[in-house]
This record gives C-alpha cells, structure tokens and sequence, in this order.
C-alpha cells in the first residue's frame, strides 16, 4: 500500500508551504521526496536540518553521495539511486563511479572503505565488522568521520523507506540498473 503521496503546495500546512518555498527557493524544485515528506512538517524540517548539519561535516559533498549511494543500493531505492547519482555527478562522481559504488568495487580505496561501510551499517542494521570499520580508519577517517556516516545511513534509511511507502514519480534522470527495483 502506497500511503504517502506527493503533496501539492495547496494540500501542504502552512509549515510545509513554508518548508517547501525554502527548497525551491534553494534548488528551483519541490523533488517529489520532500513533497511526499511534507506530510509532516517536522519530519520534512528535522531531515532537512539534520542533512544540512553533515553536510557540513567531516565527508566532502563526494563522500556524503558514496554513503547514500551504497545505503540506497542495499536499500533497493530506486528514487534515492537516482537521485543520488545525480546529485553524486554534480560532486566529482562519474557515471561509472557511482555503479562501482553501488557494487562496493570503486577504484578508489578510501572512496572503496567510505562505501563498504556504508553498505554493511545499512545491511547488517548498524553492525559493520571490525575489520571494515578498521579499515574505514587506515584509509585516513576519523572518529567523527564515522559518527557522521552513521547519520547519513540513517537519514538516507529514512528517505528509501518513504519512497518504499510512497506513490511518486522518480523526478530525476533515472540511475542505470534499477528497472528491477521500481
């Protein structure tokens, strides 16, 4: 059952309206995500400000799109994949990038630890092995560095499992490879 439904400006509560004009205002759209999250104007404005916060954090714009790459991908989203892919272009990712991210194979061995992380919280419900979480710190990241992936799992948990219980359209262009998951 699809219960959450992108919300028109109209349909929105004046918090949400106010919510949604600080996002077009920022990005030039709605994405059909946030209208749907819009439901609840705490859900929207906590996610927003809790995103905004690690984004300023330890990972750079690129790290921040690997994490919520491989949570989407274990997460089957194929909203977020697309949205993430976008987004990850737009940080210094290329298109094959963001595929080896999502398989956990990118050449890179500190982008490669940064998203084996990020695929085993996602997967093994917060529990990443000793040896990845080791390995995620000989590749240069620090105690802060985790804490934050951590959020970004979690956040971008949030959105797969809105999209999952939402009835929207993918209003990016579509990632590669998710046919199966819509």
């Amino acid at each position: 059952m699809k219960t959450l439904k992108s919300l028109s400006f109209e349909e929105a509560d004046t918090n949400s309206q106010e919510i949604f004009n600080a996002v077009k205002g920022k990005i030039g759209m709605v994405p059909n995500l946030y209208a749907a999250m819009g439901v609840s104007d705490k859900l929207l404005g906590g996610f927003l400000s809790f995103t905004e916060a690690l984004k300023s954090g330890e990972l750079s714009g690129k790290e921040y799109e690997v994490v919520a790459l491989a949570t989407s991908q274990v997460n089957e989203c194929a909203y977020c994949l697309s949205a993430h892919t976008t987004i990850g272009k737009m940080n210094g990712l290329t298109e094959e990038d963001t595929l080896d991210i999502r398989n956990n194979v990118i050449a890179d061995t500190k982008l490669n630890a940064l998203s084996i992380l990020a695929t085993e919280l996602a997967d093994r419900k917060g529990k990443a092995s000793d040896a990845t979480i080791n390995n995620f710190f000989e590749s240069g990241y620090s105690k802060a560095a985790f804490a934050e992936v951590i959020g970004i799992v979690s956040l971008t948990i949030i959105t797969n499992t809105v999209f999952h219980n939402g009835g929207f359209e993918i209003d990016f262009p579509k990632a590669q490879n998710i046919e199966q998951l819509q």
